[in-house]
């Protein structure tokens, strides 16, 4: 299906999305503050968050690399640029410790969905994720198809919402880790970190 190194994608992903940042701090406020529904119903609006950016990317690619033929090496080339960022970025804030807020404030669960989505739809640097870090992953005779794009996405849709329905029945226990386990966020960050560089490293190898 125009998709290659399936298992390093989901090793990756998996790391990307196991490592806390906005995504996790929201998805533990809504379930330690308004419950488990809450904490569920905000893990699907996020994860649908990433098909729309998804399918944005597939299409708007497609319709590029269409009209250029350097516009795959372009991609490549601004892929390792993020994916540099990203890693420094990772390993600069390795000493940071993210605060979950913990309250007992039952709300209707309506709206946790659409805060979810709008949360992951509305943010930029997902959209930047997704262009940088998918096709990586893709077969460049099969770069102008969306559907590669289409199954990356899902799959790692998948892999978000197992993860933070996880989170959300473990809230408690995941909670206090982060807020007392400087170390937890120190690993995780920097691990990841280095992932990122590495892939940006390949990247460019790959197409010297």
């Amino acid at each position: 299906m125009g998709v290659e190194n399936f298992i390093t994608f989901l090793l990756t992903a998996l790391i990307f999305i196991v490592t806390p940042g906005i995504d996790t701090v929201f998805v533990l406020n809504k379930s330690i503050s308004q419950g488990k529904k809450s904490g569920i119903h905000a893990t699907l609006g996020i994860n649908t968050g990433i098909l729309v950016h998804t399918v944005f990317a597939a299409l708007g690619l497609s319709v590029l690399l269409s009209k250029s033929d350097y516009a795959f090496t372009a991609i490549k080339y601004t892929g390792f640029v993020y994916l540099l960022f990203l890693g420094i970025t990772k390993l600069k804030s390795s000493n940071k410790t993210l605060k979950i807020k913990e309250c007992n404030k039952p709300k209707k669960q309506k709206s946790d969905f659409w805060s979810g989505f709008l949360t992951n739809t509305l943010n930029p640097k997902v959209a930047l994720f997704i262009l940088a870090f998918f096709p990586q992953f893709i077969n460049p005779a099969q770069i102008k198809n969306p559907i590669p794009f289409i199954l990356l996405g899902a799959t790692f849709a998948i892999i978000g919402t197992l993860w933070y329905i996880g989170l959300t029945f473990f809230a408690s226990s995941f909670t206090q880790k982060i807020n007392n386990n400087p170390s937890f966020n120190l690993w995780l960050n920097r691990l990841s970190g280095v992932v990122f560089i590495l892939m940006g490293i390949s990247i460019v190898l790959a197409i010297n």
